[in-house]
């Protein structure tokens, strides 16, 4: 049975946070359980439809790494109405661009247009968020568009593969260990019937997040949404994302990672770390500004100052950490030795500075940087209509609420330096550590990459695979 049109607007116009300017954002649902989230930004004519699905790669079955990211492949194949790759040839044809994401926790897909168009590409986005085809043909000639993109973007690049080593360590047990674009072996036998299979237990509206952004109304929205998405039968039986979780880490880990195309050795190092949870989001505030103070900024960071000019041990360092994660996450380290001081060495120096930033606390100037940096980068992200749409649509698909992203801001700045200092205590502990030796290895016939190239091939301990 198809559900009927009707919607349940559940928030209006609620504010961004931030002041008298903030954009307006409505949220609604649709009776068969399609999230609906509308932000207004009416300076040009153009529109942004994004819809996540909140199914990633940490959900596929032991034995199907990848098939999330292969069925967002296959997603632009046909339906009844539509031909295989009409929904992007139809969007280019009238001055858009459209594509598509997997995370661990997530796959997305969206349409940047004319507002004028959005009936259109919303038309075709409800059409295959249930009516997919997958013909016998279609899914062993993507499977091999998958295989060679993992061969381009993975086998081919060392930062990649480190990182995928160095994740595979860090989690034992957690699905966040495996790739989301899959083991290549279990890639290869991955089947039209698990695609099939993949795409009815989770591609439903009760499973989904619509987000569309720009010259657009909650009425205009709204009324779409009822006309195009309101048909659409929700799924019984999603399972809950309750996943398999991490032991303790009883003790450190360590790699040696060798690759002739590292034209310059590094260090990275990670640890395991508190996600940030809905309704609870003050350890993943203070872990940001953490970030930030070791390692934001070269010149003015804590690793910067003491490892690149007041030691000259390094030339790169660099910290990271990213919260929104279903599950728990990691707190990044990254170290580039300067010419002439080896790997051990420059590990030495890092576990100094590390040492001696825990004993002296926040610099109050330094943080008082940082929290005026931040507040002027969540005014600034209010120009950018597709920044907006990617962090709600992210949030609410990790489980998050409007009130939860709105609050973000406030409790960024609520944090203090005693807060970052916890925070520094609890994570950066030796014995919750991933560290890896990245360096080259003496074998003949391989091409290093350019050694000013050598920072930026640090490799991204995030997961995210583009179409």
């Amino acid at each position: 049975m198809r559900a009927t049109l009707a919607a349940v607007v559940i928030a209006a116009s609620a504010p961004f946070a931030g002041g008298a300017a903030a954009t307006p954002v409505s949220h609604f649902t649709l009776q068969n359980g399609l999230e609906a989230v509308v932000i207004e930004d009416h300076r040009a004519p153009v529109v942004v439809q994004m819809v996540w699905y909140k199914a990633g790669s940490a959900d596929e079955i032991r034995g199907k790494s990848g098939i999330a990211h292969y069925l967002e492949h296959l997603m632009f194949k046909g339906t009844d109405t539509m031909a295989a790759g009409e929904l992007s040839k139809t969007v280019a044809a009238n001055g858009g661009s459209d594509n598509a994401f997997t995370s661990y926790d997530y796959t997305a897909y969206y349409q940047r247009i004319a507002a004028d168009r959005l009936e259109l590409v919303m038309k075709m986005e409800a059409d295959r968020m249930r009516h997919l085809k997958i013909s016998p043909d279609d899914w062993q000639t993507e499977r091999d568009v998958i295989l060679e993109e993992r061969a381009q973007r993975t086998d081919s690049d060392p930062g990649a593969l480190l990182g995928e080593q160095m994740r595979a360590a860090q989690y034992l047990n957690s699905p966040y260990g495996t790739p989301v674009i899959g083991w290549r072996q279990e890639m290869e036998e991955l089947t039209r019937d698990d695609a099939i299979a993949w795409y009815k237990r989770y591609y439903a509206p009760n499973n989904a997040v619509l987000v569309v952004a720009g010259d657009v109304t909650l009425e205009e929205v709204k009324a779409l949404a009822e006309s195009y998405y309101g048909p659409l039968a929700p799924s019984e039986g999603i399972p809950p994302r309750i996943r398999p979780q991490e032991p303790p880490q009883l003790a450190e880990r360590r790699l040696v990672f060798h690759d002739p195309r590292i034209a310059q050795p590094y260090l990275m190092r990670t640890y395991l770390a508190p996600e940030r949870n809905p309704d609870d989001q003050k350890s993943a505030a203070a872990l940001t500004i953490l970030a930030e103070i070791l390692g934001g900024n070269s010149a003015t960071s804590v690793l910067g100052r003491k490892l690149l000019f007041e030691t000259g041990d390094a030339i790169h360092a660099s910290a990271g950490y990213d919260g929104m994660s279903i599950d728990k996450t990691t707190f990044s380290l990254a170290v580039m030795p300067a010419k002439d001081v080896s790997l051990p060495e420059v590990e030495v120096a890092l576990d100094k500075a590390l040492s001696d930033f825990l004993a002296a606390g926040v610099d109050p100037a330094q943080f008082e940087r940082i929290r005026t940096r931040i507040r002027a980068d969540q005014i600034y992200e209010r120009d950018n209509t597709q920044a907006l749409a990617q962090r709600y649509g992210e949030a609410l698909a990790s489980g998050f609420s409007i009130e939860d992203v709105q609050r973000w801001p406030e409790v960024l700045m609520q944090v203090t330096p005693e807060d970052v200092m916890a925070a520094a205590r609890a994570v950066l502990a030796p014995d919750h550590a991933v560290t890896v030796y990245a360096e080259p290895q003496a074998l003949t016939g391989a091409k290093p990459v350019a050694a000013e190239a050598a920072a930026a091939a640090l490799p991204a301990l995030g997961g995210e695979v583009t179409q």
